[in-house]
C-alpha cells in the first residue's frame, strides 16, 4: 500500500507543478486551486508512505516520478521541446526509480 501511495503522490506532484506554472504567479484561480489541492494531497501521500519506506528512497521516488511526468507532460503539450538527450535522461530517471523499488 505504501508504494501505491507513493506513486500516486508522485503523479500528484506533477499535477501541482504543472498547475503552479499555469497559475501565472497565483493570478489565475482555477490552476491555483488545483495547485493547492494537489500539493496537499501529494504531501499527505508522501508522508503516509514514509511510515513504511525509508525517507531517502521515498523522496527520491516521489521526485523522480513527479519530475519525469512534468517534463513528459510539457513535451506532449508542446511547451517544452523534445530532444533525444532529454528522452535518454528521463529513461535514466525512470530506471533509477525502478531500481530503488527493486532494491527495497
Amino acid at each position: 500500500m505504501s508504494w501505491f501511495l507513493l506513486v500516486l503522490s508522485g503523479v500528484l506532484e506533477a499535477v501541482w507543478a504543472t498547475a503552479l506554472g499555469r497559475s501565472e504567479g497565483f493570478s489565475r484561480l482555477a490552476p491555483t486551486v488545483v495547485f493547492g489541492g494537489a500539493l496537499v494531497a501529494s504531501m499527505a501521500g508522501l508522508a503516509l508512505a514514509m511510515r513504511d519506506l525509508p525517507v531517502g528512497t521515498a523522496y527520491a521516488v516521489w521526485v523522480g516520478i513527479g519530475a519525469t511526468l512534468t517534463v513528459v507532460g510539457a513535451m506532449a503539450a508542446g511547451t517544452e521541446p523534445f530532444s533525444p538527450a532529454k528522452a535518454l535522461f528521463l529513461v535514466m530517471i525512470v530506471g533509477g526509480v525502478v531500481g530503488l523499488k527493486l532494491a527495497h
